[in-house]
């Protein structure tokens, strides 16, 4: 079953539950690549072999976080990074379907693509506002290091954060996150429904199986990451301001005001590449995490409606 062919009188609980369902599994199985994800994000120097930064390469820095930190390191922040994935897939998807019923009920077919397009921005902001503070208290986490934490779980970091920064602090980033995450939702959601019905062509199967989902999912995720890649790297430094004391021992701290701020000193300090670092993990991640997003949604949502 795919999206083109969603009834209206499905329950939109049952997308909550399989939306939710499908942020966790995904959640536990990719969190370590965005550990490395998230640590190349914050590295000022180059992520080089000839250079003297602490990550030099995706696999320098696997084995480096397991040296210093141990496997635990890899699932660090890995409860909020959970609550936010649960959120966040919960909202998703429910707000997707009624936003495509919104569309059915106009009855506009002939902006086909546009339409899963504006669902899916549109889901994707509001699944962003909800679950934003969990995805900075996972930030926080993952940035520390185990040598110097500042933070010792989900619960003491939002109270230091309460006593000594300012509930603001929750949402800082928001405004970078909204820009890439609508486009980008939108995007994943347009490329999906894209290429599920070039497979279906390709294959005469009217049916949305496993195997397509993973195919469809992952050409989206990939395609969707890299355009909006710059946006996600700015929500990373602006969600770590402040957190100077936390970052001793992963070389220079990056200090900026605003989004475009970030962006232009990222560029006149790391030059246009330094706003890919972490695209290589991050794409892996989005290839990886797309599929079984899309794949473990329908699937639940076939079992629940079972």
């Amino acid at each position: 079953m795919g999206f083109s062919t969603q009834k209206t009188s499905e329950s939109n609980i049952n997308h909550a539950i399989a939306g939710a369902a499908s942020g966790f599994i995904t959640r536990f199985l990719s969190q370590p690549l965005d550990v490395v994800k998230i640590r190349f994000q914050l590295q000022v120097e180059p992520i080089s072999r000839s250079h003297t930064s602490k990550y030099k390469s995706v696999s320098q820095a696997f084995m480096l976080i397991l040296k210093e930190e141990g496997p635990i390191a890899l699932w660090k922040g890995h409860v909020p990074a959970q609550l936010l994935s649960i959120t966040y897939g919960m909202t998703q998807f429910y707000s997707y379907n009624v936003f495509n019923q919104m569309f059915q009920v106009l009855q506009i077919k002939n902006w086909y693509h546009t339409t899963h397009f504006i669902a899916g921005a549109g889901a994707g902001s509001i699944a962003t506002i909800v679950s934003f503070p969990f995805d900075t208290v996972r930030t926080r986490l993952v940035a520390q290091s185990s040598n110097h934490q500042v933070y010792n779980g989900i619960l003491h970091s939002c109270r230091l954060i309460f006593r000594q920064e300012s509930p603001k602090v929750f949402f800082s980033g928001l405004l970078p996150t909204l820009l890439q995450i609508a486009p980008h939702t939108g995007l994943q959601f347009a490329f999906y429904n894209f290429f599920t019905d070039v497979y279906k062509k390709c294959t005469s199967d009217t049916n949305t199986n496993i195997y397509n989902s993973m195919l469809s999912g992952s050409c989206a995720g990939l395609l969707a990451k890299t355009i909006v890649y710059p946006f996600d790297l700015a929500r990373k430094r602006l969600q770590i301001q402040g957190f100077e004391h936390g970052r001793k021992g992963f070389g220079k701290y990056f200090q900026c005001n605003g989004l475009m701020d970030c962006l232009k000193i990222t560029v006149k300090e790391e030059s246009i590449q330094g706003l890919f670092k972490g695209l290589i993990p991050s794409q892996v991640k989005a290839v990886i995490t797309t599929a079984l997003h899309f794949t473990v949604y329908e699937q639940v949502l076939l079992l629940i409606q079972m």
